[in-house]
């Protein structure tokens, strides 16, 4: 299995990718664009990969294979910020990375996720090494549009677009990968509208199709502002549970590492000097978890989006196949008691809550701000 079998259904994106890996002189910088769910970090990875494979053809078999696609090879640097935005700071060690001669390898790869996460003055930090990097080094960035990334950057890198892969695809590597069931797996797919990580943790997580399930039925019980209420309150408690099992086995694992490392006594006082890398340790640990809640409060809204989507493909006569097609009767009676345009309104609620999510005001607040405004 190479690695391109893991860009799930772009053809056209492998094709390009595979001839770029075969080149002497590569472009040195890429944007990969597409919507959540696409793959981009998974096609940016495999490109480095590509380019490192000891067969040149990024064969999935080899150690620099196995090692770039995972992201612990040595001269693939895979940077994903655990703060809301790209700080200055982690901006310049990248830049200070990139100057690196590759150790073992023909490359020196930048992996940068999340890159819509750099503001102007970030972009600026980066900006000469993306545009002149050394001749060894090969930025990949990655966001979900090119308007997400300052145009002085987007100019200076080739571009690559994904799409949302089909829900026959996800199926399919869910069954290869996994070994769920097909039928399962079919499900799975149109539930996470074909994102490839959401359907891999509906399909594997139970207690993940359980929350899903509340998450979307809330809308069918809510009757009046109290019940709103309580409803934004049991959306809140839910995505920070779920954050929170997320954070905890990782946390405790990073910690238990640390301790070895730096040789730490099994029973008793801490001594300072490694006192004080775990106080770092413990800070970065909650700058990550506010983000993993705030990505898990996204997601809860998306899913509660998918049910308003299905009401107004019942109101508009679409014809499109339901998301939630478990709910088909509830979804059916329900959009018969409302007009079109109430549901309009209620989807750009949701989105506006979103983008509030994403600043500093209380998530709590917003939910139940959203919560009143849709009942």
């Amino acid at each position: 299995m190479s690695v391109w079998d893991e860009v799930v259904g772009q053809p056209r994106v492998v094709e390009q990718l595979q001839r770029a890996a075969r080149d002497n002189e590569p472009t040195h910088a890429w944007l990969f664009t597409g919507p959540p769910g696409s793959g981009r970090s998974t096609a940016a990875r495999a490109l480095a990969a590509a380019l490192l494979c000891e067969h040149g053809t990024g064969c999935g078999q080899c150690h620099a294979c196995r090692t770039a696609f995972a992201g612990t090879h040595a001269d693939v640097t895979n940077f994903v910020t655990e703060n809301p935005q790209i700080s200055i700071e982690e901006a310049r060690e990248l830049v200070v990375r990139a100057q690196d001669r590759p150790s073992v390898g023909s490359w020196r790869v930048m992996i940068v996720e999340d890159a819509d996460r750099m503001t102007e003055r970030t972009s600026n930090v980066m900006l000469k090494s993306i545009e002149e990097p050394p001749p060894h080094t090969i930025w990949l960035l990655c966001a979900p549009s090119p308007m997400d990334v300052l145009v002085t950057i987007r100019s200076r890198c080739r571009a690559v677009t994904l799409k949302v892969p089909s829900p026959e695809d996800v199926a399919r590597l869910l069954v290869a990968r996994h070994g769920v069931s097909e039928q399962r797996a079919v499900e799975c797919a149109r539930l996470a509208q074909c994102h490839v990580g959401v359907a891999t943790r509906l399909a594997l997580y139970d207690d993940a199709r359980t929350r899903r399930q509340e998450v979307v039925s809330l809308p069918l019980s809510m009757r009046g502002v109290t019940q709103a209420v309580r409803a934004a309150d049991r959306l809140h408690r839910l995505a920070v549970d779920e954050s929170a099992a997320d954070a905890e086995a990782r946390n405790d694992a990073e910690r238990a590492q640390l301790l070895v490392s730096m040789g730490a006594p099994e029973t008793g006082r801490v001594p300072p000097a490694i006192r004080g890398a775990l106080n770092r340790l413990e800070a970065d640990q909650k700058r990550r978890s506010r983000r993993i809640q705030t990505d898990t409060l996204d997601r809860f809204l998306i899913d509660l989006t998918t049910f308003y989507r299905d009401v107004l493909s019942v109101q508009l006569g679409t014809g499109m196949p339901l998301i939630n097609l478990h709910l088909e009767g509830q979804i059916r009676g329900y959009a018969t008691n409302t007009p079109a345009e109430q549901t309009l309104h209620k989807i750009d609620v949701i989105s506006e809550t979103r983008r509030r999510i994403r600043t500093n005001v209380s998530a709590q607040l917003a939910f139940e701000a959203m919560m009143v405004s849709i009942v």
